[in-house]
């Protein structure tokens, strides 16, 4: 139960995170316009606007793994603590 709960909480943090950035996909845009009215074309606004996306999409979810392995490293450590802690009291009453 626990294990469907963090892939939950993974897939909540790489949706808020992928919706929360959009600079790459603002610099795309603006830098598709010039290129794109110089070409005549609208080839360099997919190209720049879909990268852009592409990159905001990819930062969200790796800034979202950071966050988790991170918070998964501190369960382990606090986890690891405790286990120690309760060893040393086992030893002591011996």
């Amino acid at each position: 139960m626990a294990g469907q709960e963090n892939v939950k909480q993974l897939e909540d943090c790489s949706v808020s995170e992928a919706l929360g950035t959009w600079v790459f996909s603002v610099a795309g845009a603006l830098l598709a316009i010039p290129v794109g009215i110089k070409r005549k074309s609208l080839a360099p606004l997919v190209f720049f606007g879909t990268t852009g996306t592409m990159l905001d999409i990819i930062m969200g979810i790796s800034a979202c793994e950071r966050e988790h392995a991170e918070r998964q490293m501190k369960l382990l450590e606090a986890q690891n603590s405790a286990t120690d802690g309760s060893l040393t009291e086992s030893g002591a009453e011996s």
